[in-house]
């Protein structure tokens, strides 16, 4: 087993006007051959974006990306006619495939979804994460699901899965990764599931982890050759695990 531990204030940064984004990974002009992915993860990117701005319509292809909201709420828009509000605990996943555009900007204000009171004045906060599918050319496709209910018991809940019997709320075209989310009060604990690669990234709270020790709010573990590590939480925390099988070129 191996941990590499990535502190939240070692992470690459992109700042503007309207985003402050954190990236646990090579990405944009923060290029870093060294640090393009672990695993099957290209991108984790945790991003805040002020009130009525976003990211316009840009182009993806051969990618599944999965957005996972902290607080606030997100406005999707895409090219094969999705379009929602993605707020904390409904799961999110767009495969770009042969190619898609797409808009996400916190512009609820617009929106008159039921049960959403938010009026687009607060920042978004969200973590955005890219996997790569198992074949190049897939149609694109779009899914999302509320999730709130299973996390309310402090469980590590897959939420975004490609693996073969797993249970997960959404598909990913990836038979060897999975997204498993743990929202923990404080001295709760999980066990993390069969790690070959691992990618633990703590989004809010603090947590004690087997093997990586010490994760503040932000701080990520890579895991190689793992499993089974026991996760403790110091405060009310939240978690995302990456599971995965196998290795880009493997």
């Amino acid at each position: 087993m191996s941990y590499q531990v990535l502190r939240s204030d070692e992470r690459p940064h992109t700042d503007t006007p309207w985003l402050r984004s954190r990236h646990c990974f090579s990405f944009g002009d923060n290029y870093d051959p060294g640090n393009t992915h672990h695993g099957v993860l290209m991108v984790s990117n945790d991003d805040v974006v002020a009130p009525h701005q976003g990211f316009d319509t840009h182009p993806h292809r051969d990618m599944e990306i999965v957005t996972w909201v902290l607080s606030g709420s997100l406005v999707h828009q895409d090219s094969i006619g999705n379009s929602g509000v993605i707020y904390p605990g409904l799961a999110q996943r767009m495969s770009a495939g042969t190619g898609i555009t797409h808009s996400e900007r916190n512009d609820s204000w617009r929106e008159h979804s039921p049960g959403l009171t938010r009026t687009g004045e607060d920042p978004v906060h969200f973590i955005q994460m890219w996997v790569l599918p198992d074949e190049p050319g897939i149609d694109p496709g779009y899914q999302q699901l509320e999730v709130d209910d299973e996390l309310a018991n402090g469980a590590l809940v897959p939420i975004a899965s490609g693996i073969p019997g797993h249970d997960s709320a959404i598909r990913i075209a990836n038979h060897d990764a999975a997204l498993h989310v743990s929202r923990l009060p404080a001295g709760g604990s999980v066990t993390l599931p069969d790690l070959p690669f691992g990618h633990v990234f703590v989004a809010r709270g603090s947590v004690r982890m087997e093997g990586a020790g010490e994760l503040g709010t932000g701080d990520a573990a890579r895991i190689t050759a793992g499993g089974g590590e026991r996760v403790v939480a110091d405060v009310d925390s939240e978690i995302l695990v990456w599971e995965m099988h196998r290795a880009l070129g493997h």
